[in-house]
């Protein structure tokens, strides 16, 4: 019986397995080519990721991982903020392995909470990006958009609430995504 239960926890609990690969940002309130050079280096001394790339003309960066990290998204939005920019679009590459997913569900990512957004029933494999689309993420248009399509309290405050399953705690902090 004990073998029986320690594989149904073990294969539920793979259902939310996925890999962090690559976070690319988009910043906005840049001026110039020093502008991106304080969010480069900024985003470099966080010292998390294996590789930082930026293109000047989209104002945008996107920094790869080797997939052991555990990404903490509003650590990279917050070094973003404190070299004077904004964060106004941020996209993250995950490994999925067959992860099923429709509209307000949640799954657990690397030890985040996900919570799925205006989407279609769907399983997710292999390489997949989604965006993040919380306040602070993403302009404000762009965030009421998107939280108009729940009725879950959760998308306000960013953190657990009573209306989320029992994956996670509630006062924790939890991502509103789409793919």
């Amino acid at each position: 019986m004990k073998k029986l239960l320690f594989i149904i926890t073990t294969l539920i609990s793979l259902q939310g397995i996925a890999q962090v690969k690559e976070v690319t940002l988009q910043a906005s309130g840049l001026t110039c080519s020093m502008c991106s050079k304080a969010i480069y280096k900024a985003l470099e001394k966080m010292g998390i990721a294996n590789h930082i790339s930026s293109n000047i003309a989209e104002s945008t960066y996107t920094l790869s991982f080797n997939g052991s990290e555990s990404v903490d998204f509003d650590a990279i939005r917050k070094v973003v903020e404190n070299a004077g920019f904004f964060v106004v679009k941020m996209e993250v590459k995950a490994n999925f392995d067959n992860v099923k997913v429709q509209n307000d569900t949640h799954i657990i990512l690397n030890g985040k909470a996900l919570h799925f957004l205006s989407v279609k029933e769907q399983t997710l494999s292999g390489d997949q990006v989604f965006q993040i689309v919380d306040k602070k993420f993403v302009q404000d248009k762009v965030y009421k958009k998107y939280a108009s399509t729940t009725k879950m309290e959760c998308v306000k405050t960013g953190t657990m609430k009573a209306c989320c399953n029992k994956d996670g705690k509630i006062g924790e902090r939890i991502y509103h995504v789409t793919v």
